[in-house]
């Protein structure tokens, strides 16, 4: 166990739940520390159910392309702690990381506090402590006591489209999830909203009409869609002819859309060949990720295609299943894995037209909250598509290879994702 690993794993301790959604940890423990989210460079913060990551990286890749030094703050990782806190552009180094983390463990004194809470609170405070031009806020559950709303008065506040996930922690309905979402917005910070479903819609808006803001909204303030190749973007600031994004799939037209909106309505530094520089170079990990090279690809033939995606809810699912139907017909493979708190009949729901030649099942590594791959296999049987269980992603992988020239799609779960980029030997960096 790395020294890193040792010292996350004693913080996981300090809780008896993973989650609790509650600030009243933090905020004694941040007020030890000075404070440091009152101390921050511009926060743009971004909460929803899907496309934050999507949203966060093409405004990481504009600003950076137009010369700013961006710190991120993401969840969950891949494969190392460290992807969570970028720092002007880079990863935190181990030991800086291990450092911040042993200060406000000290600091913490052994009192309880989530792995969320208190690993946040360091974020904040190496923020603070390192010169940047913006922070690119993610929300990690919800929004209204999710533990980065400690933000007090950001520069501007996106919400992601909503759909239902995490419904033990924020409602039953899409209204319910969309009023704890709707917990990021602060009076004086301009808002931006992606496409939302019409019960959602309405608890946004009368959310930010209680605190004086008027949103603008996706599809109705600014439009954005890819037309001969392009992408096409239109607001009341004028017409942008663009690349394409370099992210796959054809959602990805509208979350770069909602990532320039979000630019230009909050008067970021971004001229135009910024937002094209940033289209072209922008890189986010398994999400429609091509893997061309490595330990696993190897164990595939010439002529097969092998791709990674995190999605893990019924909208990802139908955004996967999209991208997959615009491509070249080919026998599709999937190969899945799945926490427990997710149903498999709802993620593969959309990919029933797709008729995937064989669905191999696994049963996530190292972590004891997964389905068992014999039971993902069982329910996709029963929803009569032909699955089933193997041991491992290798052996998957060699299965697949035996069915000619196909596309293998490995989903189902972000924890898989980062156990097979580890397995592969592509780390994000």
């Amino acid at each position: 166990m790395s020294r890193t690993d040792a010292i996350l794993a004693r913080l996981s301790r300090l809780h008896p739940k993973l989650i609790d959604l509650s600030l009243d940890r933090m905020l004694p423990l941040l007020e030890k520390l000075g404070n440091p989210q009152d101390h921050l460079p511009p926060v743009i913060h971004v909460a929803g159910t899907n496309a934050k990551g999507s949203t966060i990286a093409y405004l990481r890749a504009f600003l950076e392309a137009s010369g700013k030094r961006v710190h991120v703050y993401n969840s969950p990782h891949l494969v190392r702690f460290n992807e969570r806190i970028r720092l002007a552009g880079k990863l935190v180094g181990t030991r800086k990381l291990n450092a911040a983390l042993e200060e406000v463990e000290a600091l913490n004194g052994g009192d309880p506090i989530t792995f969320f809470e208190v690993t946040t609170v360091t974020a904040f405070m190496l923020f603070s402590q390192t010169p940047a031009d913006f922070l690119l806020l993610e929300t990690g559950m919800g929004g209204t006591y999710d533990t980065t709303n400690v933000v007090t008065h950001p520069l501007g506040t996106i919400i992601t489209p909503i759909d239902y996930d995490h419904q033990g922690f924020l409602g039953n309905s899409l209204a319910e999830i969309a009023a704890n979402k709707a917990g990021i917005l602060k009076r004086g910070a301009k808002a931006v909203m992606g496409i939302q479903h019409d019960e959602a819609r309405g608890v946004l808006d009368r959310a930010a009409r209680r605190l004086g803001i008027t949103p603008t909204w996706q599809n109705e303030d600014f439009h954005g869609a890819e037309q001969d190749g392009r992408l096409v973007f239109e607001d009341q600031n004028g017409l942008l002819d663009l690349p394409p994004p370099a992210l796959n799939g054809p959602h990805q037209f509208d979350n770069a859309a909602l990532a320039i909106a979000a630019a230009r309505h909050f008067d970021l530094p971004i001229n135009d060949n910024g937002f094209a520089e940033g289209l072209r170079n922008v890189t986010w990990p398994a999400r429609m990720q091509p893997i061309r090279a490595g330990k696993l690809r190897d164990l595939l033939p010439a002529g097969h295609e092998l791709w990674l995606d995190g999605g893990h809810n019924a909208h990802g699912a139908a955004a996967l299943a999209r991208s997959i139907a615009a491509m070249p017909p080919k026998p599709l493979v999937l190969i899945m894995g799945m926490m427990n708190t997710r149903a498999p009949e709802d993620f593969l729901a959309p990919f029933r037209d797709l008729h995937p030649t064989q669905i191999l099942t696994l049963t996530i590594p190292g972590e004891p909250n997964a389905h068992p791959a014999e039971e993902i296999a069982a329910r996709a049987r029963a929803q009569g598509f032909p699955a089933r269980a193997s041991r491992s992603i290798a052996t998957a992988l060699k299965t697949a290879a035996r069915i000619d020239t196909a596309r293998v799609l490995i989903c189902g779960s972000l924890y898989l994702a980062g156990d097979v980029l580890a397995k592969n030997g592509t780390v994000p960096d």
